[in-house]
């Protein structure tokens, strides 16, 4: 861990003149959870999302877990559906209610069954993406979560090295209010929690992507933008539903605003 936090420095100390990705736009969407507003409700509300969102025509979404909230054949198959209406890329990070709060290797091969793989990176115009599986360090299964921490630092190294700013994308954010707040439900152990955020400074990640909270939070951790955003389900502070576009361009912090659901 030592060696590839000093490697990371050194990164980016010799390569901040990097740090200025290709303009782009992209849609952050949070928690659809179909069946946790009302199963036909929420199946209405996802489907008047991907029509919105392919009208604003953003490089790519990203989906920031709980896509359902009782996994099971018919609700994943219905999310797949609705989310092959999109006309760009999208990707998913699994949420809790997709993996059990308590992951098992029986939960995590029925996701990987139906929707595909929880944990994975991708690139666009000079930025890493890289989707975590957040439940894995909220609640550890072995061998699962050990192989998860080692792509996760690898994936990060690999970022480094190649001088791109690091998007990353989950479930958990890793602080609600601030980074030394107590354990709960909505945040990661503190323990995990700054491992990670000392690994985001020294790494180059620029934003931490994430859901869970059903309503909209934004945080700045030495410039790293850290955003939850409201949902096409249920918002617990009665915001309307919706989504986040991001434009990234320039130096941060990066622009990104809300749109709500037309007819809600």
């Amino acid at each position: 861990m030592r060696k590839l936090l000093l490697f990371c420095a050194v990164t980016l100390l010799t390569g901040c003149a990097h740090l200025r990705p290709q303009p782009f736009t992209f849609v952050q969407m949070c928690d659809p959870q179909l069946g946790m507003g009302g199963y036909e409700a929420d199946v209405a509300r996802f489907k008047q999302a991907v029509k919105q969102i392919n009208a604003l025509k953003p490089d790519l979404v990203v989906i920031c877990g709980d896509l359902v909230n009782k996994p099971d054949a018919k609700s994943y198959a219905d999310f797949n559906a609705i989310k092959a209406g999109f006309t760009v890329p999208c990707y998913c990070a699994p949420g809790n209610h997709d993996v059990a709060n308590a992951p098992t290797p029986k939960t995590l091969r029925f996701y990987r069954a139906s929707v595909g793989k929880d944990y994975y990176e991708f690139e666009h115009k000079g930025c890493a993406f890289v989707v975590a599986n957040t439940s894995l360090w909220k609640a550890p299964v072995a061998g699962e979560s050990e192989q998860h921490d080692a792509w996760f630092k690898e994936a990060l190294q690999k970022a480094a090295r190649k001088h791109e700013p690091i998007f990353v994308i989950s479930h958990y954010p890793l602080f609600v209010k601030h980074p030394g707040e107590t354990n709960g439900y909505y945040n990661l152990p503190v323990e995990k929690r700054q491992e990670l955020l000392e690994l985001f400074e020294r790494c180059g990640v620029v934003a931490h992507v994430a859901g869970h909270t059903h309503r909209t939070i934004t945080n700045d951790f030495h410039g790293i933008q850290i955003v939850t955003s409201q949902t096409t389900s249920r918002n617990f502070d009665q915001q309307p539903f919706g989504f986040r576009i991001w434009r990234v361009a320039g130096t941060r912090p990066f622009r990104q605003e809300f749109v709500p659901l037309a007819g809600q």
